[in-house]
This record gives structure tokens, C-alpha cells and sequence, in this order.
């Protein structure tokens, strides 16, 4: 088979930040494997370039294209608009590759516009066709079912790949070349401004980025009750959870739910303290490598992804290891 041509969209972990997101290394380790000895290339918009581009090339880019920008432009226009200039001059690239983040949806969205060609989403994994093309694998009905779905006939085939789908790797290459990518016309869409950011503040590893990750739900009864989780995952060294019942009930902000509308995590531990398992919530957490789940209702669903399950009260249970890791 023919080698293929791959471009990332490679995002910054924060406006300011010189260095790569999570998913857009996770993305790089996915087009390493199926460019089949083509280039792999990557596209950003940001403040900082010769950084991102060492750090794209030990992860397998042979180039970063780089649009200037500062921190308070909107990522979404102007990137599909450079992007779609680009491939009318040099020729589209055979697969693009966009994270489902804020960012990678609409510059996704628009570039799908621009281009008149589809986009398949919430991909979490990418599947080699004997014709030589991809097909993305896609949850639905709340992770019960998967799907496979093709493209019929278009170039480039743009996918948005859900986080946590692949893991990162560094490979040691050489920084990748660093292009200026230029503008495109990004019409009315291309003047607005990002005014203002609300960052949510915390102590500790982030929640998709933690190795240990503890998680609460309505088990627990009251809101009070979630310091347990908190106090649980600080002694733990990783970050507190939650489900979207008591993120809805407020108990707890948006940032923490892990969930198919919230974050996807894959901790090396998850535990699930008064949750029951509903199919929301384990398609944000499954596929974490060890699950220890707490619920006195030795039915509940929860059990059935658990590696350790312990049928009890999370207000007894979890006082008890709390106190257990505090006397190490």
C-alpha cells in the first residue's frame, strides 16, 4: 500500500503555554502509525513556535506549520482559513487529524465548509480499509455500541479523535521544520476576540492528566460528603472526580466530571467512591488500567468494568483509608 500524507493539529496546552497538548502528541503517535512510512506533519496557531516545533519532531512530525498569533485569537477561523489557502496552493494532505477539544471541533467544523467534505467525529480508534483508506470507530448509544464508518469518496478524510484514544511516544527525532503558515481570509469570523478566560483553579495533577484519579456520585448522599473524595485523591497524589448527577445537583463545578459530556480520563487507578455506573460515566473512565469501585449495592453496574470492587459504605469505607494512608 501507498504511503500516506498525515497532518495533526497540533494545540498548545494553553494560550501562552510553548508547549503541546496532551491530544496533539497522543495525535502524532497515531498518524506515526498509519502513515506507513509517509510524512506527518503538524498545523498550530499560537504565540510560540520553535519550542512546539522540538517537541513535534521527537514525537514523529517531519514539519510544524506555524500561524503567529497571540493569546486572544480564535484558533477556529483563522486556522481554517490558512489551512484551506494552504491546500489550494500545495494540494490537501490524504488525512487530517483534529482532537475533540473547543478548538479542534470548530477549526474542524469550518474547515468541513470550507472544503465541502464530511467529518467523522468522536473517533477512538482508526481502522486501515483494504482500499487503502481509514475508518473511524465511534461509541454511540453511551459507549454501548461501536460503529465503523468510511468515507465514501473525499480528500482530505478529517477526523476528530476523542482524547485518551492513543498513547503518546516519543521517538527522539529531530525538531521538525518550522513554516510559517500564512493566512487565509477568515472573513467577519476572522475579527473576533477572545475578551476574557475563566480558569478553574486547583491544587494538584489535572484531572485528565492524573495517574490516580478518585471519583464521586450521589452515593454519597450530600455534598459535604465530597471533601472524602477530595481528601482521598490528595493523599493519593492525583485529582478528585465526579459524576454528572452532582455536577448538575452543584455540588461540585463542571471541570470535574468525567463522563461522555465531560472529560475522558485514563488514569493507571480510578476509584469510583458512590457511583453506580451509568453508562455516561464508564464511557469517560473505562478504559482506565485498574478500577477499584466502592457501592453498597452489590448490583450496580459499576462492578461489571471494576478490577476490585468492595460491596460497602463509602461513609465507612472511605474514612477507613483515609485514615489507613494517613498512618503510613
Amino acid at each position: 500500500m501507498s504511503a500516506r500524507r498525515i497532518q495533526v493539529h497540533a494545540e498548545f496546552a494553553a494560550p501562552d503555554s510553548a508547549s503541546l497538548s496532551p491530544i496533539s502528541l497522543e495525535l502524532l503517535a497515531a498518524a506515526r502509525s498509519l502513515a506507513r512510512g509517509g510524512r506527518v506533519e503538524a498545523f498550530a496557531v499560537g504565540v510560540s513556535g520553535d519550542a512546539a516545533a522540538v517537541e513535534a519532531g521527537a514525537h514523529g512530525a517531519a514539519v510544524l506549520r506555524h500561524l503567529a498569533a497571540d493569546a486572544e485569537t480564535m484558533a477556529g477561523p483563522v486556522l481554517s482559513a490558512a489551512l484551506s489557502k494552504l491546500f489550494a496552493d500545495e494540494g490537501a494532505p490524504d488525512v487530517l487529524l483534529f482532537g475533540t477539544t473547543y478548538d479542534g471541533r470548530d477549526a474542524a467544523g469550518r474547515l468541513s465548509a470550507r472544503l465541502d467534505v464530511p467529518v467523522i467525529t468522536n473517533v477512538t480508534e482508526l481502522q486501515e480499509l483494504e482500499d487503502g483508506s481509514l475508518a473511524g470507530v465511534e461509541p454511540i448509544f453511551g459507549g454501548t455500541l461501536n460503529v465503523t464508518t468510511r468515507f465514501a469518496d473525499a480528500r482530505p478524510q478529517i477526523f476528530l479523535v476523542r482524547p485518551k484514544s492513543f498513547t503518546p511516544e516519543a521517538i527522539g527525532g529531530a525538531a521538525a521544520e518550522l513554516v510559517a503558515l500564512a493566512p487565509g481570509d477568515a472573513g467577519e469570523s476572522g475579527v473576533a476576540r477572545i475578551v476574557g478566560r475563566q480558569v478553574a483553579e486547583g491544587t494538584g495533577p489535572k484531572l485528565d492528566e492524573a495517574g490516580v484519579v478518585v471519583s464521586g456520585g450521589r452515593g454519597l448522599g450530600e455534598a459535604g460528603n465530597f471533601s472524602l473524595v477530595s481528601e482521598l485523591a490528595e493523599l493519593l497524589g492525583g485529582a478528585s472526580g465526579a459524576t454528572r448527577a452532582i455536577v448538575d445537583a452543584g455540588w461540585v463545578p463542571y471541570s470535574y466530571q468525567v463522563g461522555q459530556t465531560g472529560k475522558v480520563v485514563k488514569p493507571d487507578v480510578y476509584i469510583a467512591c458512590g457511583i453506580s455506573g451509568a453508562t455516561q460515566h464508564l464511557v469517560g473512565m473505562k478504559n482506565s488500567k485498574t478500577i477499584v469501585a466502592v457501592n453498597k449495592d452489590p448490583d450496580a453496574p459499576i462492578f461489571g468494568v471494576a478490577d476490585l470492587g468492595i460491596v460497602g459504605d463509602v461513609h465507612k469505607v472511605l474514612p477507613r483509608l483515609i485514615e489507613t494512608l494517613k498512618a503510613r
